[in-house]
């Protein structure tokens, strides 16, 4: 009966150990096998090609732009959906609303979040358009004619244009997560911060942020994951548009080093390992 008793708890581990063993640790340990041999999905032989699949990788012409692009879409990324998601959650915490107003902000900022990619890149390819397009149309209804761009067509602007379709749609989550995390800071750290006579401003800083350090910090690192988007889609044409599953499996080590030592940094920089 005791041995029965101590064996209990792990009975209810193995399913979600399982799970994790099938959808995470077994796919990443594959990937990082077939970045070592040029193979095909039409075909199943396998040829060791060693490191000539990251050799490809790193010297191939778009690599640099990549790289590039994804610092940005990530820099950005973390001033937006953390940083001013933040701010808003503040905000949606703060004293200045009334709570029925708070709710209805709160259901408007997660909104977009619920809309498939699909819609999303469907309706910003139209406010792009650089014809019919609502961006252009507003530019010009308000005299800023010469500010008119095609927008998706220009080298320049097609990655920003991107990134802010990605903030518009995630920004509202991320200040939904903070909420949470705010709204469950104890009260009577707050009441005794007010009774010492401390502003919203010193109250945010010192008190609420360094409680809901934790979350803040898994929002990070979400955002961060998202932010490499950039190569993703390069892993996805590799793999599916010129059938080159080395090179895709070869991105895919890439995406996982970078987002797994990103991690690592932001919870070395907070010295905390509880998330």
């Amino acid at each position: 009966m005791k041995k029965k008793t101590k064996l209990t708890p792990y009975l209810y581990v193995i399913p979600g150990l399982l799970m994790v063993l099938s959808f995470v640790y077994i796919p990443i340990i594959v990937n990082l096998v077939y970045s070592f041999f040029r193979l095909s999905s039409y075909s199943s032989s396998m040829k060791f090609v060693g490191l000539d699949n990251f050799r490809r990788l790193f010297t191939n012409d778009t690599f640099p732009i990549m790289m590039r692009n994804n610092v940005y879409y990530c820099v950005i990324s973390l001033i937006v959906q953390v940083g001013f998601g933040t701010f808003l959650a503040f905000l949606l915490e703060s004293r200045l609303a009334s709570d029925r107003f708070k709710s209805i902000c709160r259901n408007i900022y997660f909104l977009p979040a619920l809309v498939s990619l699909t819609a999303v890149g469907m309706m910003f390819n139209f406010i792009y358009n650089p014809q019919l397009g609502l961006l252009n149309t507003f530019l010009k209804h308000v005299g800023l004619a010469s500010m008119q761009q095609t927008w998706l067509g220009d080298k320049n602007l097609a990655i920003f244009c991107i990134i802010a379709m990605s903030q518009w749609q995630f920004t509202g989550y991320i200040t939904l997560l903070m909420v949470v995390a705010f709204q469950n800071v104890s009260k009577d750290y707050i009441e005794a911060a007010v009774i010492d006579g401390a502003g919203p401003i010193r109250r945010a800083v010192s008190i609420i942020l360094p409680l809901a350090k934790e979350q803040l910090i898994v929002c990070s690192i979400i955002t961060v994951i998202g932010a490499s988007q950039v190569l993703g889609l390069f892993l996805y044409q590799n793999a599916f548009l010129h059938d080159d599953m080395g090179m895709a499996a070869a991105t895919g080590v890439l995406i996982f080093v970078i987002t797994v030592t990103a991690s690592i940094f932001q919870l070395k920089v907070s010295r905390s390992g509880e998330i």
